[in-house]
C-alpha cells in the first residue's frame, strides 16, 4: 500500500478556488470571510477528509505517541474488555490510547473523529466499518495506520480485526435448530445502530430460512441494554406469542433479564423454551442458570489491533491491509438443550 499524502492548505485551497489565506482564516474561524466562501471552504474540506494539524510547528515530528480510540460505549460491558486488550499491548510501548465515545450517534463519531485526528495520533482503533461519508475521508486521508475493529464483514479503509458477526448468527442459528427448537423468537436493543448486531440477525435468519424456519415474532428497542429493558421485552414477546420455545437476545445483558423473568415465572429452561445471548458478559457467571451465549473475542481483538498500530509505528513503511478475522464459539451454558 503507497504511504498515504497529509492534506494540506493547499488541497482545500485548490478544491474550493480560493487562497491558502482565506482557507487559514476559515478553518480558524477567523477573519472578515462571506457566508459563500467560507460555505464553500467548509465543505471542501469535509469533502477531502481534511483535518487540521494542531500540533503543526510544534514537534518535528508532527506526531504525537497517542493512539485513538474510537468506540460506541463505555457503559457497555464489550469495551472495557477490549481497551483491555489494547493496554495489554500499548503497555509494553511507549505508545498510549486516548478514547473517545459515540455513543453510537454517526454524527457524534464524525465529531470525535476530527478532533482526535486534529491532535495527529500515531494510529487509529475504531470500532466497525459503518461511518459517514465524512469520516470515511478523514481516516482515508489519516497519516497514520487506521484499524477498524469488531467485524469483518465489509471493506476496511486500512486494516480490520474482529469476527463476521453474520457468520456468528448462522452459527447460533444452526445450534438452535440442532437441538430441536422450532417457534424462535428475536430481541434486540440498540436496532438499527448496532450495525453488528444487525448483521448477526441476518445471519441468524438466513440460517434459519435453510432449515425451513423463520423468526416467529421480533421485538426492537433502541434504547441501551440492561436487565430491566431485558425482563420487559421478555414478558411482553411471551404474552403475545406463548408459544414460542426459543428467545435468541441480541446480547446478554437483556438476555439475562429475560432468563431471570422466566425463572421467576416457573418457566422449564431449557426444555419448554431454550435462550441464548451474545457477548459472554463474566459478570453474568453469578446467575443461578447459565445463558447460552457466544464469545465475541473481544480482549484478543483489542490486542491484535494495538500491535498492527505498534508494528507500523515502529516501521511507517511496512505493512497495510492487515485483516484478521477471529472466530467465536458457542457455548452452551444452561439454557440451550446439548445435542
Amino acid at each position: 500500500m503507497p504511504p498515504r499524502r497529509p492534506l494540506t492548505l493547499r488541497d482545500v485551497s485548490e478544491a474550493s478556488g480560493v487562497s491558502e489565506m482565506t482557507v487559514s482564516r476559515v478553518l480558524r474561524n477567523r477573519g472578515d470571510v462571506s457566508a459563500a466562501t467560507r460555505d464553500k471552504v467548509l465543505e471542501a474540506a469535509r469533502t477531502l477528509g481534511y483535518v487540521p494539524n494542531k500540533i503543526a510547528g510544534a514537534l518535528a515530528s508532527q506526531r504525537v505517541n497517542l493512539v485513538a480510540v474510537i468506540i460506541p460505549s463505555l457503559s457497555n460491558m464489550v469495551f472495557p474488555e477490549v481497551m483491555t486488550g489494547i493496554s495489554n499491548v500499548l503497555d509494553e510501548t511507549d505508545l498510549q490510547p486516548v478514547v473517545g465515545v459515540t455513543n453510537y450517534q454517526p454524527a457524534r463519531a464524525e465529531k470525535v473523529l476530527y478532533e482526535m485526528l486534529s491532535w495527529r495520533p500515531s494510529g487509529v482503533i475504531i470500532a466497525g466499518l459503518e461511518h459517514t461519508d465524512a469520516a470515511r475521508a478523514m481516516l482515508r486521508s489519516a497519516d497514520c495506520p487506521v484499524v477498524e475493529i469488531m467485524d469483518i464483514d465489509g471493506d476496511p479503509v486500512d486494516a480490520m480485526v474482529g469476527i463476521s458477526h453474520r457468520r456468528a448468527g448462522r452459527m447460533m442459528a444452526q445450534a438452535i435448530v440442532e437441538a430441536g427448537y422450532k417457534r424462535i423468537g428475536f430481541l434486540g436493543t440498540k436496532m438499527p445502530l448496532d450495525h453488528r448486531a444487525r448483521k448477526r440477525f441476518e445471519g441468524f435468519t438466513e440460517a434459519l430460512a435453510k432449515a425451513g424456519l423463520e423468526v416467529e415474532d421480533q421485538q426492537f428497542y433502541e434504547g441501551g441494554s440492561g436487565m430491566t429493558k431485558g425482563r420487559e421485552m421478555t414478558a411482553e414477546m411471551l404474552k403475545r406469542c406463548p408459544d414460542l420455545d426459543f428467545l435468541y437476545y441480541s446480547n446478554d445483558m437483556i438476555g439475562a433479564g429475560g432468563l431471570m423473568y422466566c425463572l421467576d415465572q416457573g418457566i422449564d429452561i431449557p426444555n419448554s423454551l431454550g435462550m441464548a445471548g451474545f457477548n459472554a458478559v463474566e459478570l453474568l457467571g453469578g446467575l443461578p442458570m447459565q445463558l447460552a451465549t457466544m464469545d465475541a473475542c473481544r480482549t484478543e481483538i483489542g490486542e491484535a489491533a494495538a500491535r498492527i498500530i505498534a508494528t507500523r509505528a515502529e516501521d511507517p513503511s511496512g505493512g497495510g491491509g492487515e485483516c484478521i478475522e477471529l472466530t467465536p464459539t458457542v457455548a452452551h451454558g444452561d439454557t440451550l438443550r446439548a445435542v
